[in-house]
């Protein structure tokens, strides 16, 4: 498995705009080959305006294809308006995973 990590610094006041808008990207998600799961963290500082997204592949080669997603683009585009800065996207291998059962 492979992950995507991306950082990101929401604009002032953006923050529920960039919660939603990435909120809206899950259910294209779900559709992507090998997709697994995707985690948006921010610090526990209520001011923080930074945030770091992680989403999990089953491989390097499903994580190249989501690339070609029309609508992940569409909504990334709509992310980073929420966005002062980001880092690039950087591909990672999964050492260890373990989620809970559903």
């Amino acid at each position: 498995m492979v992950a995507r990590v991306t950082h990101y610094r929401i604009r002032e006041g953006k923050l529920a705009e960039f919660t939603a808008t990435v909120q809206s990207l899950t259910a294209a998600l779900d559709k992507l080959n090998g997709f697994r799961v995707l985690l948006v963290l921010r610090s526990e500082d209520p001011a923080s305006r930074d945030a770091m997204a992680i989403s999990v592949w089953d491989s390097a080669l499903d994580l190249r294809n989501s690339d070609n997603n029309t609508f992940y683009y569409e909504v990334i585009a709509r992310v980073l308006g929420c966005c002062e800065s980001f880092s690039p996207m950087h591909q990672q291998e999964v050492l260890v995973t373990k989620f809970a059962n559903s």
